[in-house]
């Protein structure tokens, strides 16, 4: 005879009371979207007419906020300025802010910091490379390719400035 493992909450007291301790985890990618995006050429078409040199400078940004009781946006902001490498002209401008929102629960404190900071760029960087690309390339220039991104590594660095701050200011 089988046994009957879906027993009463009541005849199990302690399982009960475990489950209702533990809070439930909640962790789901409600939607991805660009928030803002932009492409500049300034000096098209001249830019054009000389062979492409490119040097490269990109910024890269993480912001946050809570929308609800258990939704937050996460944005990652990437600027990706193109210069002539000889002339020092600016061939393009591309930034996006790529968004997402997460529904986030039964993860507080420090833990939630970091599901904010490193866990959810993660997720949204990939997008936000291939806005990139697509962008460039739509301009005429040749592919941005970006290179992946650690944003495990960048959040540890913050959190490591943020100490370092609060150490010298209780000195």
């Amino acid at each position: 005879m089988a046994e009957d493992n879906n027993q009463p909450a009541a005849s199990n007291p302690q399982g009960a009371a475990g489950d209702q301790e533990k809070p439930q985890l909640k962790f789901s990618l409600q939607r991805i979207y660009v928030k803002d995006i932009s492409f500049e050429s300034p000096n098209a078409p001249a830019v054009f007419q000389q062979p492409f040199k490119p040097k490269v400078g990109l910024d890269l940004n993480t912001s946050s906020s809570q929308v609800s009781e258990d939704l937050f946006e996460v944005v990652v902001k990437v600027t990706a300025e193109v210069k002539h490498s000889e002339t020092g002209n600016t061939s393009f401008l591309a930034e996006i802010e790529q968004a997402g929102l997460f529904r986030i629960g039964g993860i507080e404190g420090q833990q939630l910091e970091h599901t904010l900071g490193a866990f959810c760029p993660n997720v949204l960087f990939p997008y936000a490379r291939e806005c990139i690309d697509n962008l460039v390339n739509r301009g005429g220039f040749p592919p941005l390719m970006l290179a992946p991104v650690n944003f495990e590594a960048i959040y540890a660095q913050k959190k490591k400035r943020e100490a370092q701050q609060a150490s010298e200011t209780t000195q």
